[in-house]
């Protein structure tokens, strides 16, 4: 009897694997719920939370390839062979992306900026800089719905999910801090600075410094891929797709349909879902760029588009005509001072040969100056105008000089003007490939920016004496007006991009209070884009937008 038993059981296997096993969907086939284009801080967020709906079938689309080791990320220096390292996860290689490009992770051909197509978007390749803007940014400059009181819930989400901290080394110690005493006695001692903790102060942006605050972990550069996108990866209803080249999104009439994708050189359409969505996180250089190569966008720009071959034969009749599509495009003018002194101690962080005793630290212990991205400080200030309005600037020492000034004792200060600004840009293509870049009026078209960094600046130098600190590459003595032909002028120390872009799809005039695109019934625009210029490096906010972004589209899916 027990052999009968088995001989039907072993019938039962080979009738099992005999029997026709129809083939999973493919992404040409299948029917997506939601596809979000870009694997940034936003796009990762978004289709993570999304996901958590167990109903929802949830695409991710990026571009590029992967970044982090945990992504299949392997580009990295000798010194991390036989680790589960790749460039990426070690903060203290940050700056190196400058010195020794990478082709895998940067946005080669793709944009006329400098930014990263990879997974996890620019977050893999900044310093990660993790700082909570004011409830103030909220409250004067973005509209009804997404003031500071609607956005708490998202913001104590992010603070759960995504872990930070100002003291990143695993050891507990701070490293290479020539720069924040100086800093502290110049800032704190002379300039009536107050000395904080930068993000349980958020409100607080007037005269005040302290240690950066990074989103990393155990050592390591942390982010949404190594937060949320691990989180859904193990959900059967996410599915992630890189080396996938969104070309324009499908359409008929406010109805997105789908996209087409090219992927490995073969072009395709993704389709959505009768009630479908598609969320464009590509950027606020991409996202505009994707939504004009869609019909969607200034009717000029789409003519030009249409004449190239670039709409994909979409009729004239069937654009939708929205010239804040890409206006509004913001960056933080940047200058370097570089500063000198017999108490600074630059340190100079290797790619391929880093200190033995810090290389064997941060091995060893994940630990020591390897295990930041070397800023020692970071500060903010506001300027008050007479009409009432206020602008932010904000400052920050690094760990060594740039360019002529490069010796043992200077290190880099980087000043930026923040919120409240009045100059910025717009997206435009290039004649061309019509590629997406700025335009030339993102810094200092409007003289009163200027002005306003002049004035932070003058405020600093008036308290360097006694301080033993000395800017190289400004005179201590330069007048406001000084100043300001300085930082407007074409120097390698001036007029830089800090590629903070953001701004470029702004709610109330590009998209609605919920994200949609206006004009469309279920497009979307889920990054930077949708972003007010911020008083603090903008990552922060990019992640809580994507957090209140979710709600929102997830009300209109129920």
């Amino acid at each position: 009897m027990g052999q009968i038993t088995l001989l039907w059981h072993l019938l039962f296997i080979l009738q099992l694997y005999a029997s026709p096993v129809p083939s999973p969907p493919t992404l040409a086939t299948a029917l997506y719920d939601v596809i979000v284009v870009g694997s940034g801080p936003a796009g990762v967020i978004i289709a993570s939370r999304l996901s958590e709906n167990s109903t929802r079938n949830v695409l991710l689309l990026e571009g590029g390839g992967p970044s982090y080791w945990v992504t299949g990320g392997t580009e990295r220096p000798q010194w991390l062979a036989g680790t589960n390292l790749s460039r990426v996860d070690v903060p203290g290689l940050y700056s190196s992306i400058y010195t020794n490009p990478s082709t895998n992770l940067l946005c080669q051909n793709k944009i006329r900026a400098y930014g990263a197509c990879t997974i996890g978007g620019n977050s893999a390749i900044n310093a990660g800089l993790f700082f909570e803007p004011p409830a103030s940014d909220f409250d004067n400059y973005f509209p009804a719905g997404w003031k500071h009181t609607d956005l708490v819930p998202s913001i104590t989400r992010l603070y759960n999910t995504q872990p930070s901290t100002n003291k990143p080394s695993r050891d507990g110690l701070y490293y290479e801090q020539s720069g924040y005493v100086a800093a502290k006695q110049w800032l704190v001692g002379n300039a009536g600075y107050t000395e904080i903790n930068i993000n349980a102060n958020s409100r607080r942006k007037t005269k005040v410094f302290g240690h950066p605050v990074y989103d990393y972990s155990n050592g390591q550069r942390g982010g949404p891929v190594i937060s949320y996108l691990q989180t859904a990866l193990k959900r059967p209803n996410f599915q992630l797709q890189s080396g996938a080249w969104v070309q324009r999104i499908t359409r008929t009439g406010a109805v997105a349909t789908g996209v087409v994708v090219n992927i490995s050189g073969t072009v395709s359409t993704i389709s959505l879902s009768p009630s479908g969505r598609v969320i464009s996180s590509g950027g606020a250089l991409k996202s505009p760029e994707l939504l004009m190569k869609s019909g969607i966008g200034d009717p000029a720009v789409l003519t030009t588009l249409s004449k190239a071959n670039q709409l994909g034969g979409l009729p004239s009749s069937s654009w939708i005509n929205n010239t804040a599509i890409g206006a509004g495009l913001f960056d933080n003018p940047n200058t370097f001072i570089e500063m000198s002194g017999s108490s600074i101690q630059a340190y100079n962080y290797q790619y391929d040969n880093p200190i033995p005793a810090d290389r064997d630290l941060y091995l060893t212990k994940k630990s020591g100056p390897y295990s930041f991205a070397g800023g020692s400080c970071s500060f903010w200030d506001t300027i008050q105008h007479a009409d009432g309005t206020v602008a932010g600037v904000q400052g920050g020492l690094g760990a060594a000089g740039y360019q002529a000034y490069t010796n043992s004792n200077t290190v880099t200060m980087n000043i930026y003007g923040t919120s409240g600004l009045k100059s910025s840009g717009k997206v435009t293509l290039d004649s061309t490939n019509f590629l997406p870049g700025p335009s030339g009026d993102v810094y200092y078209s409007n003289p009163q920016d200027a002005q306003d960094i002049a004035t932070f600046i003058r405020r600093l130098f008036d308290a360097l004496p006694g301080t033993g600190l000395t800017p190289l590459n400004l005179d201590q003595s330069s007048t406001i007006p000084q100043i300001v032909q300085y930082i407007t002028s074409w120097t390698p120390y001036t007029r830089g991009q800090v590629n903070h872009w953001s701004s470029s799809c702004r709610i109330g005039s590009c998209v609605d209070v919920n994200t949609t695109v206006i004009g469309t019934k279920n497009i979307h625009v889920v990054d930077a884009s949708i972003v007010a210029p911020l008083t603090v490096n903008p990552q922060f906010g990019v992640m809580v937008a994507a957090e209140r972004a979710w709600e929102l589209i997830n009300k209109l899916m129920l």
